[in-house]
């Protein structure tokens, strides 16, 4: 019990896991106003807007630093890790979602040519990465959250 009462007694963490979950929650409403309908799957899963990736690593980074200082091995870290996620979440995690639509696109185009032999048993998922304005927007979400807490 000692673990968990010092992990959640640990400010960086806690403000990195509160960036995600605000991130995820703001991303579930913003999904729902524009498509009018609760999708439960967006309060845990990846893509939207905002990045929830880029707002944990964010609020993680800018805790470091506050913490430790911008000449720190952690602040260095956490910094340099934000950059890989970000960097990721808007290129190879955004293209995967991309060919998923155009493969999703093309199993469907063959099954109303009445190609039953070919079939999908699961649609691919095409939420996976992120616009750089999704990146952007969890960036500057995690900084607040975490100037807001540490400053």
């Amino acid at each position: 019990m000692n673990f968990f009462n010092e992990l959640f007694h640990n400010q960086i963490f806690v403000t990195a896991a509160l960036g995600w979950f605000v991130a995820q929650i703001l991303k579930t409403f913003i999904h729902m106003f524009f498509t009018k309908e609760f999708v439960a799957e967006r309060l845990v899963g990846s893509g939207g807007m905002p990045s929830s990736h880029s707002s944990t690593v964010c609020s993680l980074a800018t805790a470091c630093y506050f913490e430790y200082g911008a000449g720190s091995f952690e602040f260095a870290i956490a910094l340099m890790f934000s950059i890989i996620v970000m960097y990721d979440a808007m290129g190879v995690r955004r293209e995967t979602g991309i060919q998923a639509k155009v493969l999703n696109d093309m199993l469907k185009i063959f099954k109303d040519m009445g190609k039953e032999e070919i079939s999908a048993h699961d649609k691919l998922k095409e939420f996976v990465g992120h616009t750089p304005l999704q990146v952007l927007a969890g960036a500057l979400l995690g900084i607040l959250i975490a100037t807001l807490i540490c400053a």
